[in-house]
């Protein structure tokens, strides 16, 4: 597809179509880089993007049920 670079302040910028958008997964912020005289743009892959949010701590307080209770409960003196 063939398109004209726009000037956007001291910048020029491209419209990319919401086809294109769609198909690479591009959202708000992507990835930027030169390859040789290539310029690439790819969706920023954010692998621990919302983890967290599935994390439920009643969970886990049954694996700390068989633990020994510690005897020497004072705080460390270093």
């Amino acid at each position: 597809m063939r398109t004209q670079l726009r000037k956007i302040g001291n910048s020029r910028g491209v419209i990319i179509p919401l086809g294109f958008l769609e198909t690479c997964g591009l959202g708000d912020e992507v990835d930027l880089r030169l390859e040789g005289k290539t310029l690439v743009i790819e969706a920023l892959h954010t692998p621990r993007k919302g983890w967290f949010e599935q994390y439920d701590a009643k969970k886990d307080e049954a694996a700390w049920g068989d633990l020994p209770v510690d005897a020497d409960a004072e705080d460390w003196q270093w």
